[in-house]
């Protein structure tokens, strides 16, 4: 698998949508980052740092910031009602995404990892 569009016929067709709106929500809020598929994810890159991923689960998406930004951002995870874990979160089908929530969580990996020359933290 390579594309996102690959990743995409890999999921039930009723999560498509969401896929779809977080994907061109990322690329129109933040140009500069690259697609990349690994490990059957499609995730962000930025300077070849891993950003950000999602992933698909029956009663969720799963959104991976890495550990750093999931200490970082428990609580305010909490708070806006998603089941966070030691590396990801869970946004449920049925829920809305707190798009200020994930920009921060975007932002904030961004920003930490402007020096980091490797593509894990």
């Amino acid at each position: 698998m390579e594309t996102f569009e690959e990743y995409l016929a890999t999921v039930p067709e009723e999560q498509v949508p969401r896929f779809q709106e977080i994907f061109a929500w990322v690329e129109e809020t933040f140009p500069t980052l690259k697609r990349r598929v690994a490990w059957n994810q499609p995730m962000y890159t930025d300077h070849g740092t891993f950003i950000i991923g999602f992933s698909s689960a029956k009663k969720h998406l799963s959104v991976s910031p890495e550990v750093a930004g999931m200490k970082k951002f428990h609580e305010a995870l909490t708070d806006a009602g998603y089941q966070p874990t030691s590396h990801l979160f869970r946004i449920p089908w049925n829920k809305p995404v707190n798009w200020a929530l994930l920009q921060e969580i975007i932002v904030f990996n961004i920003q930490d990892k402007a020096d980091h020359d490797k593509f894990w933290r």
